[in-house]
């Protein structure tokens, strides 16, 4: 049986060159977990270990199912993904302090896409399963969602993500030679690299926002 590897076959989404390009962002099913703060903070790695834990949990369990559900297929777990924004009580204070950004006044949705073949039954079915075996507590808060972004513009960020406010005005750049509008301020990071083991300066991040 073929096995599905998002860096293979799904470039345009992953792995996009370093200027910005548009694309239509397909409809796609993510376990996702909300937060809010300093991503520096001591808690953070809590919400991507039960993310992982997670999509490990039900590719092996599917790998080893003597009956796997209709369209399925091996596959490579996908990347980490985030979608950031800010309180709504600190967009003003962003505003007015010329866009200097306050980490605790963040808010986020970390998720980590799921085959297609996914329904939320399976979902929950091999979430119950993951907090037997992993006993983390940040498991319980996942949720299983359909997303679909639509246009956006996008590009490939190399270096830390102190830096990315340069990538972002190259972007935003290119959306009005191009005659589009960016919807907001939230945006969508792709971790191609593992911040943990990865210096700082060798970061590997797609930034996506939505426009119209």
């Amino acid at each position: 049986m073929n096995k599905t590897e998002w860096r293979k076959e799904e470039k345009v989404l992953y792995l996009p060159k370093n200027k910005p390009m548009t694309l239509e962002v397909p409809e796609m099913k993510f376990a996702c977990i909300r937060g809010e703060g300093d991503p520096n903070g001591p808690h953070f790695p809590e919400y991507i270990e039960a993310l992982y834990a997670f999509s490990y949990t039900l590719k092996m369990g599917l790998k080893k199912s003597p009956a796997p559900p209709a369209g399925y297929c091996d596959y490579t777990v996908y990347p980490l993904e985030g979608v950031w924004d800010l309180k709504e009580e600190a967009r003003e204070e962003y505003k007015s302090s010329g866009g200097k950004l306050n980490k605790k006044d963040l808010v986020f949705t970390l998720m980590i896409r799921q085959p297609d073949f996914v329904s939320a039954s399976l979902f929950e079915q091999m979430k119950t399963l993951a907090l037997e075996k992993k006993k983390l507590t940040r498991l319980a808060d996942l949720s299983f969602e359909t997303i679909t972004e639509g246009l956006c513009v996008q590009m490939i960020h190399r270096g830390s993500y102190d830096s990315e406010p340069g990538s972002f005005a190259l972007m935003e750049e290119f959306c009005r030679a191009e005659g589009h509008k960016r919807k907001s301020k939230v945006h969508r990071e792709i971790y191609l690299s593992d911040f943990r083991k990865v210096a700082p300066e060798k970061l590997k991040t797609v930034l996506r926002f939505q426009v119209e």
